[in-house]
């Protein structure tokens, strides 16, 4: 190729540069839209009164009805923003799903909206960094449960656990992990599977009041509470056996003896 042929080459692919850069582009423009269009909606959440939704029942109640046929996607809504939000409570709009949808869609619309908000939260907490995740998780959350970012071994199914214990912070938890070396989908099934549990108990509480089905409803608060005492009794140990867990899993390997070099061999 001669001198003239590559500077004919190189003006076509200048001409064609800012076309390739916006096409290929286009994916990651979008994504950061989508996070700056959910940070923007948070802080709406804690500048005005529209917090209340989500710790007042009967007002949530109210606005989904209101809303008509397709009150089911913004239930879904709701249900994500309140774990990108992660200090707003989740136990009120779980309930209110039951209540509202039944048992059954209940669970699919709570479930939808808990993967999504987590998988955005966990998002957000791996393209923007600790600084930003400094700036939704209280510090001493932080210190408390650095441990989490040091698992390996079996590092999965201890998240999973993490998920599955009620009373712990499950949405603070999907910012944390986003910090570390978890794999997206790993993450996925294992943030879906953990919080099943207690998205099943919410729902049924939820539309057994909804049908006055207060037998079922006093079985069920019954387990929830023995489930609750069980967690609170054992909490602090498996936490300390999770501490325990992620300082054995960084041991490094042991090296293997030297193998004898070339130059021994001649020897």
């Amino acid at each position: 190729m001669t001198g003239e042929d590559k500077t004919e080459h190189r003006d076509e692919i200048e001409k064609h540069y800012p076309a390739t850069i916006l096409l290929f582009g286009a994916p990651v423009w979008l994504g950061l839209i989508i996070l700056i269009t959910f940070i923007a909606l948070v802080e709406i959440l804690y500048e005005s009164e529209v917090f209340h939704l989500f710790v007042e029942k009967n007002r949530l109640i109210e606005l989904l009805q209101y809303i008509g046929p397709y009150s089911f996607l913004s239930f879904i809504i709701i249900q994500s923003l309140q774990v990108v939000a992660a200090p707003i409570p989740g136990e009120v709009t779980g309930f209110v799903g039951g209540y509202l949808y039944g048992p059954v869609f209940g669970i699919i619309f709570s479930t939808i909206g808990l993967t999504l908000g987590s998988v955005i939260a966990f998002s957000l907490s791996r393209f923007l960094g600790k600084p930003f995740v400094e700036k939704v998780v209280k510090k001493e959350t932080l210190e408390r449960f650095d441990y989490i970012l040091k698992l390996r071994h079996k590092g999965g199914f201890l998240v999973f656990l993490l998920f599955l214990i009620p009373g712990f912070p499950k949405d603070y938890l999907c910012y944390i992990l986003g910090m570390g070396p978890m794999r997206f989908k790993e993450f996925f099934v294992v943030s879906t599977a953990g919080r099943f549990l207690g998205t099943v108990l919410l729902t049924l509480g939820g539309a057994y009041i909804r049908k006055h089905q207060y037998r079922e409803l006093f079985i069920l608060v019954g387990f929830a509470i023995v489930t609750v005492l069980v967690a609170m009794a054992f909490r602090d140990k498996l936490e300390r056996l999770f501490k325990k867990w992620s300082h054995t899993s960084k041991t490094p390997i042991k090296n293997e003896p030297d193998m004898p070099t070339s130059r021994h061999k001649e020897e």
